[in-house]
């Protein structure tokens, strides 16, 4: 279990390294942008993305320990679908959009398969789902 943690941390941690050293790149280039408007919802895609990353990162922690905390689980699916709303208002890319719209059906699947008794759902969609938007934000 603790290598799983550790494993998970360093994805996390490298996940953060790339999204801040991509958040400088677009502070960099900003002079060179179209638009400064462009270059905003790129910031903010980046750091609620990176928001994200850290709620599904609580998301693991809450379900490994489901049995001592079942309502955290809850709280880090509220958290998720919180910051998916700020990305959804805020980005008129049809990509994000997408990502967007799978990261938030992976969570209700999560939901449903808490709410139907299952206290360690599969949550590797929720998961991948967040890592892809990672990358559109990114990209």
């Amino acid at each position: 279990m603790a290598a799983s943690r550790r494993s998970g941390r360093s994805r996390s941690s490298r996940r953060r390294i790339a999204i801040a050293a991509t958040v400088a790149v677009i502070g960099l280039t900003a002079g060179l942008a179209t638009g400064c408007d462009a270059v905003d919802k790129a910031i903010d895609c980046v750091q609620t993305a990176d928001t994200i990353a850290d709620s599904v990162t609580g998301l693991q922690q809450a379900v490994e320990n489901a049995a001592n905390d079942p309502g955290q689980t809850d709280a880090s699916l509220n958290s998720i679908e919180k910051d998916l709303d700020k990305i959804g208002d805020k980005t008129d890319n049809a990509d994000v959009n997408k990502a967007v719209d799978n990261l938030g059906k992976a969570v209700d699947n999560v939901r449903t398969a808490v709410k139907n008794g299952d206290n360690t759902p599969d949550i590797s969609p929720v998961t991948d789902a967040a890592g892809e938007l990672t990358k559109v934000c990114t990209s």
